[in-house]
């Protein structure tokens, strides 16, 4: 393995790591109106269980965004020539989540909790489902001319392939999300997560099987069906789990197709990182989209040095906030009394 091949990999990794951990970030965030319906402590149980965890999670997208910059350079300004607009959408929706999450608790007021409640909604949906739809286009391959720019029209990323991808994505997301709510609360939260995760089973299995078998008959190659079977079995251990009311394997299963997604997304895309569908010539390869050797080199080095140390971190944080909680655990916002006050 060269130091591009391992670049394009450690990218794959950091973009699984991101995806599984904000992708329950996102669930939680599009199903908090409908898991935190009926008072503002539900939907506070339902923000907390990932209030430790979320700005953490959102380090593995930065740290991806830099490493695809730093070891791709051809890659990251040629994929921004054609979707620059669709990821400053999602990076304003990103921006928004975070000033709603931040500043929810800051006023006494059920109209600001509204508007950052749709702010959170907002800056959750759109991401969940745009990157499905981004990687589903770089996977099946965009306009890209021989100046390195994505040509043709707006219309040429939205075909069947792309917008199923960002379904994918979308319904996938939720179902990471209202399993992980089922293992961090319980009471009447945790049964209406239960309640919301055997709803989301079916849909979000047959659309997840419907795009992995397309990714693979169009563009995989024969050690992809691999990964397209530990996705299809983390579905199935899943559902067994969420009927049979065991969490754990069922974060577990969701997990394992999350990741497994990913992986035969980036197996079908190797060894290109932005195939062209005018000419091959012009597609973008790890050979002639990375930086210099020397540049790949310096970076392996500190990679090596500083993610055992975020990672442990990480774990750590993950480790300290295990516990469920309850509507009875959240406490009277600030300025009200925590129980009645006697005459």
């Amino acid at each position: 393995m060269n130091l591009q091949e391992f670049w394009f990999l450690l990218i794959g990794v950091l973009f699984t790591g991101y995806f599984v951990l904000e992708g329950f970030d996102f669930g939680v965030g599009m199903l908090m109106p409908i898991l935190g319906k009926g008072s503002d402590t539900r939907r506070r149980v339902v923000l907390n269980t990932i209030g430790p965890v979320w700005d953490g999670n959102e380090v593995w997208l930065l740290t991806a965004g830099g490493a695809m910059f730093a070891a791709f350079p051809e890659w990251y300004a040629s994929l921004f020539s054609g979707f620059y607009l669709a990821l400053l959408l999602v990076l304003v929706a990103l921006i928004v989540r975070v000033c709603a999450i931040e500043y929810r608790s800051k006023i006494d007021d059920p109209r600001w909790r509204a508007w950052c409640d749709a702010g959170i909604g907002l800056g959750s949906w759109v991401p969940a489902l745009a990157w499905g739809w981004v990687f589903a286009n770089v996977v099946h391959g965009v306009p890209l001319e021989a100046d390195k720019n994505i040509g043709g029209s707006i219309g040429d990323l939205f075909g069947p392939y792309a917008l199923l991808g960002g379904l994918t994505t979308g319904l996938l997301f939720a179902l990471h999300g209202a399993i992980f709510v089922t293992l961090k609360t319980g009471g009447e939260v945790r049964a209406d997560a239960v309640r919301l995760a055997r709803l989301l089973l079916a849909p979000t299995a047959l659309v997840v099987a419907a795009f992995g078998v397309w990714t693979q008959l169009a563009h995989g190659a024969d050690w992809t069906w691999i990964p397209l079977a530990a996705a299809v079995l983390g579905l199935l251990i899943t559902g067994a789990a969420v009927l049979l009311g065991r969490d754990g394997w069922a974060f577990t299963g969701t997990t394992v197709t999350i990741a497994a997604a990913t992986v035969l997304l980036f197996g079908s895309l190797f060894p290109n990182v932005l195939p062209s569908t005018i000419s091959d010539a012009f597609s973008l390869t790890v050979d002639n989209a990375s930086s210099t050797p020397y540049t790949l080199k310096v970076m392996s080095w500190a990679a090596l040095i500083v993610t055992p140390v975020v990672l442990g971190y990480q774990g750590w944080t993950y480790w300290v906030f295990r516990k469920r909680l309850t509507v009875e655990q959240i406490p009277a916002p600030i300025g009200l009394p925590l129980r009645p006050v006697e005459d």
